[in-house]
């Protein structure tokens, strides 16, 4: 075993690219109302302001339901350091691949 794995910290960047269809645009808002009024830590004039924001633009409510800090709470033996996350809305055509250098790196 390396001095790095034994005796040091190690972080690990990981980087997650989706594009996702939203189906059902009423109940993606609706979860994240639900997720808004669900946080007690969010100041009222805040949660009203979120809850609008959400109404309008399907790329916030699926930040607001879509958090990394979720997707690693189960991971044994890790802690999360550091995460930033956004949602915009894309153009999509599927028939175009990802267009990017690590398309060969992508997962079906």
């Amino acid at each position: 075993m390396t001095d790095e794995l034994s005796g040091g910290t190690r972080h690990v960047r990981v980087r997650v690219e989706m594009v996702l269809e939203i189906a059902e645009p009423d109940e993606l808002i609706r979860a994240a109302w639900a997720r808004i009024e669900g946080d007690e830590l969010m100041p009222p004039a805040e949660r009203d302001q979120a809850a609008q924001t959400v109404s309008r633009d399907e790329a916030e409510a699926v930040a607001y339901l879509v958090d990394p800090v979720d997707l690693v709470a189960e991971v044994p033996g890790v802690v999360l350091a550091q995460a930033s996350w956004s949602s915009e809305l894309a153009d999509y055509d599927p028939e175009e691949g990802w267009g990017g250098e690590d398309e060969d790196d992508d997962v079906d």
